[in-house]
């Protein structure tokens, strides 16, 4: 039959193009699939400073080495929208968007990774990657000594603030609502003497003509207080999602839709496993994406060779 692989992964972000590259080097036949061209979010990032032993590049550099070491062992790529997965107990199948492709594999690896939610409000998308960043532990680094304005109010902003300010000589939070994270690191948070608090706040807009320069927004309660505050970079919080629609009928992901793996990246379907962003996890960086594509490549492998004994 025409189009079966031994190994398809869906998603060409670090998990996935890692998850090749171990795939391959398995002695297996592989197929690596994605919508957009390859890197995923990394593209995105305009500087990247913590992956281990590459210095500073941006994210789009990266991820074209990555994507030509891929190409440099041969690992077929196409570019497909993966509308449909289906599981039988041989062979998975996945169905594209384009020309009504259908593939077979005798294992699936999940590597759609998560989008970061956004505002949707003037300069945000001029800005994006380019003064407002959804990653601090990325690219707070190059803010140090500088003004910063953080969008929300939960764990991860809190977490992230607690960070940055330790960095930035100002820094502002701006919130739909109140500070939500754990008591502890909101206390922590307030009482730091350069950050101020803006709750309850709808963010109108971000300026700035060269680069960004600020943030304007207004009160959400009855007096509706129009505030305008200066700062070199935003970083927003306001959560993210993540990208299973094709699978979610499959029962391996959780309430936000991210994948449920073991620590061998495997899920609760034989033969399809999960890597990256996209899976329940703590830390989502382009190292701990990698190391995932790696573990769920190799366990792919053991299991497409136990279907062939």
């Amino acid at each position: 039959m025409e189009n079966i692989y031994d190994i398809v992964i869906v998603g060409a972000g670090p998990a996935g193009m890692t998850a090749a590259i171990y795939a391959v080097r398995a002695n297996m036949k592989v197929l690596l699939l994605d919508r957009l061209s390859p890197g995923g979010q990394m593209v995105n990032t305009n500087e990247i400073e913590n992956y281990t032993g590459a210095g500073k590049l941006s994210g789009a550099d990266l991820a074209i080495k990555m994507f030509e070491h891929t190409q440099e062992l041969g690992v077929e790529f196409d570019y497909k929208t993966v509308i449909d997965i289906s599981n039988s107990d041989s062979l998975k199948t996945i169905t594209c968007e384009e020309d009504d492709a259908v593939y077979q594999a005798r294992a699936v690896i999940l590597a759609t990774g998560t989008v970061p939610r956004r505002l949707g409000v003037p300069g945000e998308e001029e800005w994006a990657a380019n003064g407002i960043s959804w990653c601090a532990i990325c690219d707070g680094a190059q803010y140090r000594d500088k003004e910063v304005v953080v969008i929300g109010g939960g764990n991860s902003a809190v977490e992230e603030s607690i960070y940055l300010a330790g960095i930035c000589t100002k820094l502002t939070i701006v919130t739909m609502f109140d500070l939500t994270a754990d008591p502890k690191a909101c206390d922590q948070l307030r009482k730091m003497p350069n950050v101020t608090i803006y709750p309850y706040q709808e963010v109108l807009e971000f300026t700035g003509t060269d680069r960004i320069t600020g943030v304007r927004f207004k009160s959400t309660k009855e007096d509706a207080t129009e505030r305008y505050v200066t700062c070199d970079g935003v970083f927003e919080y306001i959560g993210f999602s993540a990208s299973s629609e094709a699978f979610a009928k499959l029962g391996i992901v959780d309430r936000t839709g991210c994948i449920e793996a073991d620590s061998r990246m495997r899920t609760s379907v034989p033969g399809i496993f999960g890597a990256g962003d996209i899976t329940v996890k703590h830390l989502r960086q382009i190292v701990t994406a990698c190391s995932d594509g790696a573990v769920a490549a190799n366990s792919a492998a053991a299991y497409v060779e136990s279907l062939k004994q």
